[in-house]
């Protein structure tokens, strides 16, 4: 690209031939469209296990010492652990196989709230038969849950 004049104050050239100092600002706007379309196809991964709507409580959350196992009954009775479907066949031996790895780790289940009643106690029940002691289920807190008070 090519100046005329030096641009000092004292020259006669015309002021038009100064070069504009304007920012292009098309390469933020794409990459800026780029995170955002990143960001909105990662979010629904971020969800652990399979989605199941679960019911709520107004017990308090506690914390749990060590990592749990997560395992899930979907609304037709399939279960799954994390993200991967466990036959009913097969789900005592890897219950046991879950015990010998992880003695002391807690197992939650996830039953959503259309699941049959029995369907979860069945689970709990094959979780209980594995000799794991630790077997809490997963529920949502009610949005307006007050604390209740001690007497």
């Amino acid at each position: 690209m090519a100046f005329s004049g030096s641009g000092f104050a004292g020259d006669d050239d015309d002021d038009s031939a100064l070069p504009m100092a304007d920012m292009n600002v098309t390469p933020l706007v794409d990459v800026m469209l780029v995170l955002l379309i990143i960001f909105m196809v990662a979010a629904p991964m971020m969800v652990v296990g399979v989605p199941v709507e679960l019911p709520r409580t107004a017990a308090p959350r506690a914390a749990a010492p060590r990592p749990p196992v997560v395992l899930t009954v979907s609304a037709d009775g399939r279960v799954f652990l994390a993200k991967d479907e466990i036959p009913a066949a097969d789900l005592p031996a890897r219950l046991a196989e879950l015990h010998t790895a992880q003695p002391e780790a807690p197992v939650y289940v996830r039953g959503d709230r259309a699941a049959p009643y029995g369907d979860v106690l069945r689970v709990m029940g094959r979780v209980t038969q594995a000799g794991i002691t630790r077997v809490s289920l997963i529920a949502e807190v009610e949005p307006a849950a007050a604390p209740v008070q001690a007497r």
